[in-house]
């Protein structure tokens, strides 16, 4: 098992480890419900440094990210980001990511952690552009500081203005004492606040800095199992859940990262795809019977008949409910459709919901 540069500060936090994507990572501290909310009331800092780093360079770097992502990076300015998904050819997607224009010719792709091999050899599969590629995801750790209160709390570390680096925006600058540092308003939590990519090598100083200054703040660290039901209750998709190499990003409802304005992998199959209409949809759903739906229960008609299943589930926190998300067909997929989780040889009634959950 791979390990973060910040493994042996989890450890000495008393987090519980779990294996995860092929890392050692903290998983809780506290407790899932008090770390969830602490994003969602103050703030809190996570370690995902397993995340993936790519550099794409030189004057045909923009040809190949816009021939393997499906949104359009023309669009982007340096300081800009911009979440888009990697078709592949049999119309599922490798991986969702962020891409950054850092300066003219210069890009940074975030990609999954569980991924960075998949996506690194496909990416350059298919650079027949002769564009300049350099994977840098051993040499960054990545600190997610979410929450309503992560601009007011960390301003004392950086000169630039935290408050006015807007959503999907960065800025590079000085952050706790080292240079160069990738301050990004982005996050999967929907509470606000920033990542930062550092370097490994300043990655104990900077964690220690973030919590020292935060403590006013009620910072606390913070484990993937809370990372994952903040970002279930905005209805963001987990690759590996939610979408993967079978899942069209129409079907996933990512429709508007995929545009037809440009040519890309598989965008023949995709236009085509949206002309006639998909024929399943991933839907979001609140239980209303008593129990938790978890990754892969069947999703049942009122006949009792398998229609789907979940691809993610959940009790969530913030809204005391039980929640999650699967793919159905379209004649369950509107708004109050009445559907059935199948748990323990149980149908329990469900009702289809609009996103986000929490609001």
């Amino acid at each position: 098992m791979k390990e973060t540069a910040l493994t042996k500060k989890h450890i000495d936090l008393g987090a519980k480890m779990v294996p995860f994507a092929g890392y050692n990572m903290p998983v809780q501290y506290e407790g899932l419900k008090i770390e969830h909310q602490t994003v969602r009331e103050a703030v809190g800092v996570f370690d995902v440094s397993h995340m993936g780093e790519f550099f794409i360079e030189g004057p045909k770097a923009l040809d190949l990210i816009q021939k393997i992502s499906s949104n359009d990076a023309s669009k982007l300015v340096p300081g800009k980001a911009q979440y888009a998904c990697m078709p592949n050819d049999k119309g599922g997607i490798v991986d969702d990511l962020i891409i950054y224009m850092i300066a003219e010719d210069h890009y940074l792709l975030v990609v999954n952690a569980s991924n960075i091999e998949k996506d690194w050899n496909w990416i350059q599969q298919h650079n027949d552009v002769g564009a300049i590629m350099r994977n840098a995801s051993d040499e960054y750790s990545l600190l997610a500081i979410q929450g309503p209160k992560a601009a007011e709390a960390m301003q004392s570390l950086t000169k630039v203005n935290l408050k006015e680096i807007s959503f999907y925006t960065f800025e590079i600058g000085q952050f706790a004492g080292c240079d160069e540092v990738i301050i990004s308003a982005t996050g999967y939590t929907g509470s606000g606040g920033f990542e930062v990519y550092i370097k490994n090598k300043d990655a104990e100083k900077v964690w220690d800095a973030v919590l020292t200054v935060g403590a006013d703040y009620g910072i606390k660290p913070i484990g993937l199992g809370a990372r994952d039901t903040l970002r279930l209750e905005m209805g963001y998709c987990l690759y590996g859940n939610d979408i993967d190499d079978s899942t069209s990003p129409l079907e996933a409802g990512l429709g508007w990262i995929t545009k037809f304005t440009k040519d890309f992998i598989n965008a023949d199959f995709l236009k085509q795809q949206k002309e006639e209409g998909v024929k399943r949809k991933l839907v979001a759903f609140e239980l209303v019977d008593k129990g938790i739906p978890r990754h892969d229960y069947p999703i049942v008609d009122a006949e009792g008949i398998v229609i789907g299943k979940v691809t993610s589930g959940t009790m969530s926190p913030s809204l005391n409910k039980a929640i999650g998300l699967g793919y159905v067909p379209l004649s369950h997929s509107t708004e109050g459709s009445d559907i059935f989780v199948q748990i323990r040889n149980k149908n329990l009634a469900a009702k289809v919901v609009k996103l986000p959950f929490y609001k």
